[in-house]
């Protein structure tokens, strides 16, 4: 290996990394070299994989990330036919609400809102576009009213959401006629986490905001009662995305075509 690097650099005419006796790290020239062969080396990784897999069955692991949402209506009521169907292939699954670089973190594959990608993404819808709802329990509206109007929101708690990426509350944003606009609300509680949202709501803490996907998908979800429902912000559609070649790999290509499948899209 040592060898090979420094042929590399006498061809390149530059050093790519610097060499001391604790520790081996990559210059400028190293960085940029990297950099820009990335994507070649996983496409010939992929490349090779699709030959191996004329002899073998498709096996090893996949590497997924995904938000939190998509996980909850997308994945976890998947997972067991799929290692049911596929013991020999192995899921990791990441959850991340933050935008993830699937080539420079090492994912095989994303799922996310919306078809707006990198060059060299390939994008498959797995949910239509759908709305955030606002929901309270019927032990708040008891105790509070149900607001009739987005003007009396602000005399109302809201169940607020933090991104943990960026470090910011996200503001509620209502939809009138294709306009949106964002509403001032005092928050009961802040969570990061959809299903602390969930249980805010049953607790009667306030209104909570729920994919229509996520309040479908709840056990008790009739007890959830809709709030101002006009006023709905609509959403993109989630979709599954990967680097155009990886579908060469077996391993790959056998859990797209399994989410497709489930999802309605193949």
């Amino acid at each position: 290996m040592s060898k090979s690097l420094k042929l590399l650099e006498a061809h390149i005419g530059l050093p790519l990394f610097n060499r001391t006796t604790r520790q081996l790290e990559l210059t400028e020239a190293g960085e940029r070299l990297l950099e820009g062969t990335r994507e070649a080396v996983q496409s010939l990784q992929y490349a090779l994989e699709s030959v191996q897999d004329m002899r073998h069955v498709p096996a090893g692991q996949v590497r997924i990330t995904v938000a939190r949402f998509a996980y909850q209506c997308i994945l976890k009521p998947w997972m067991n036919a799929f290692c049911q169907r596929y013991p020999q292939l192995e899921l990791e699954i990441s959850i991340d609400d933050g935008e993830v670089d699937l080539l420079a973190d090492g994912y095989d594959l994303g799922i996310r809102f919306g078809d707006h990608l990198q060059e060299g993404m390939i994008a498959r819808q797995l949910l239509a576009p759908f709305k955030e709802g606002l929901y309270v329990s019927a032990g708040y509206a008891e105790g509070h009213g149900l607001p009739q109007t987005p003007e009396e929101l602000p005399r109302h708690r809201l169940i607020g959401y933090r991104f943990i990426t960026a470090r910011r509350i996200l503001p509620l944003i209502l939809n009138h006629q294709g306009e949106e606009f964002t509403v001032q609300m005092p928050h009961s509680i802040i969570t990061n986490d959809i299903e602390v949202i969930a249980d805010g709501v049953r607790q009667h803490l306030g209104i909570g905001r729920l994919f229509e996907p996520v309040h479908a998908r709840l056990p008790d979800r009739d007890g959830f009662i809709p709030v101002l429902e006009p006023y709905w912000r609509r959403y993109p559609g989630v979709y599954l995305y990967y680097l155009q070649n990886s579908q060469k790999a077996g391993r790959i290509r056998t859990v797209i075509d399994f989410l497709l499948e489930k999802s309605g899209s193949g």
